[in-house]
């Protein structure tokens, strides 16, 4: 399994708030190889966490956040890493 961590500042908290449910939670959850995913926010600051099955999946995913990510927010950074243990 893979992790994708990505961090963004968040410039609306309602409007960003109210995308990621209706729009990037959902979309997210339909990728290839989606496992699961927590999105955290402290102040202005948000993260996320999402495990895909495979290395090409969360590769392929985390090319594509750009492209999904609200008006609300802006992208920081985008990290994929190797999951080597899970409880």
């Amino acid at each position: 399994m893979h992790a994708v961590f990505t961090h963004v500042t968040i410039k609306d908290v309602d409007a960003a708030t109210s995308a990621l449910r209706e729009q990037v939670v959902p979309g997210v959850s339909q990728a290839p190889g989606f496992v699961t995913g927590y999105w955290t926010r402290k102040d202005s600051s948000g993260l996320s966490c999402v495990i895909f099955d495979s290395e090409d999946a969360a590769r392929a995913a985390s090319e594509r956040i750009p492209t999904m990510v609200p008006e609300s927010v802006t992208v920081d950074e985008v990290e994929t890493r190797e999951v080597v243990a899970h409880a």
